[in-house]
């Protein structure tokens, strides 16, 4: 009795045409993340410490003795076991008893598990034949080196950043990422290549500041964008910082001179101004007091006068008129 085949699907005309199947998440997603989370670890204060360390004393001091013992052949029955059991003893404690320094921590293993992190300072006991990896958690920092980038107005501009981090979670930092330091240096670079990109220069507003003339909220900018990406590796950015900023080399002396012809249109602006506000003074006290009447011909010939003196940027010559107003 034969059993029903399967029907089977004819063979593709082209075997190398053949398209292999696809995972639903690709590579880089959230589905091959090293999903670990810092958690303590068990361990006992200075006093068992302290404790197992005199017992490792005594270990050794057994251990010696019956090696003595069986040097001079007096050994007796059984001290070859009691030495391998101060061995064990001696190796088991030594596995167990740490000492951390302050600012640092150390992240235990049980043969490649992860069972906790161990941020007891001074002595201390964990669990035994575990391998402990020191962490720094001080604060470090690091100036990204200077870059060049366009600014949102096409600008070219040399930046570099001032980063300020530590590490929060031991485990992600051990285990979720190779080089915890190459790490935050190329995407603090990242961070900041993109935060200059969506900025000008200068001459920004309330809703686009410039890199230049707001560089506090720039700076609060780049700390949240560095700190988006390096949560994955359990780190913390305490402040960033704008180090240096400047127009690339080959654009500065337009620049300069773009800045140079703004400065003195805003002066110009403040010169008239103040011109026009001291002409207009001149002439409601000459006529509350009476001193001229002036027709307005007169009137604006004196305006004139005045706004050439005011507005010079040499000092007026006087010209004694000795004919009459008119000539």
């Amino acid at each position: 009795m034969s059993s029903a085949q399967p029907p089977q699907s004819p063979p593709p005309e082209n075997p190398e045409a053949v398209v292999p199947e696809v995972a639903d998440r690709p590579v880089g997603h959230e589905g091959v993340k090293v999903e670990v989370v810092e958690q303590p670890v068990w361990t006992t204060g200075a006093g068992m410490a302290g404790l197992a360390i005199l017992v490792m004393l005594l270990c050794i001091i057994g251990i010696a003795g019956g090696i003595l013992l069986i040097g001079f052949e007096r050994a007796a029955t059984g001290v070859g076991a009691v030495i391998a059991l101060l061995s064990i003893i001696l190796i088991l404690l030594t596995t167990m008893v740490k000492v951390i320094s302050p600012g640092h921590t150390q992240v235990i293993q049980f043969f490649g598990r992860y069972l906790g992190t161990n941020r007891r300072t001074g002595l201390s006991l964990v669990p035994p034949l575990t391998t402990a990896k020191k962490v720094s958690v001080r604060v470090r920092n690091f100036e990204t080196e200077t870059i060049k980038v366009n600014d949102s107005n096409g600008n070219p501009v040399n930046i570099g950043a001032i980063i300020v981090w530590q590490i929060a979670d031991t485990a992600k930092a051990t285990f979720a990422v190779e080089e915890v330091e190459e790490f935050i240096s190329t995407q603090a670079e990242s961070a900041l290549r993109h935060v200059a990109t969506t900025h000008p220069y200068d001459g920004g507003t309330s809703h686009h500041p410039s890199l230049s003339g707001s560089t506090d909220l720039v700076s609060r900018e780049l700390a949240d964008e560095v700190a988006a990406r390096v949560n994955l590796a359990g780190l913390e950015i305490i402040e960033a910082r704008i180090g240096s900023l400047s127009y690339a080399p080959e654009i500065a002396q337009a620049m300069l001179q773009r800045q140079q012809a703004g400065a003195i249109v805003d002066a110009r602006e403040t010169i008239v101004e103040g011109a026009v506000t001291m002409v207009e003074s001149a002439l409601a006290q000459l006529e509350a007091r009476q001193i001229v009447d002036l027709d307005p011909e007169r009137r604006a010939a004196m305006v004139s006068n005045l706004l050439v003196v005011l507005c010079s940027d040499t000092n007026a010559q006087p010209m004694i008129n000795t004919g009459s107003l008119y000539t």
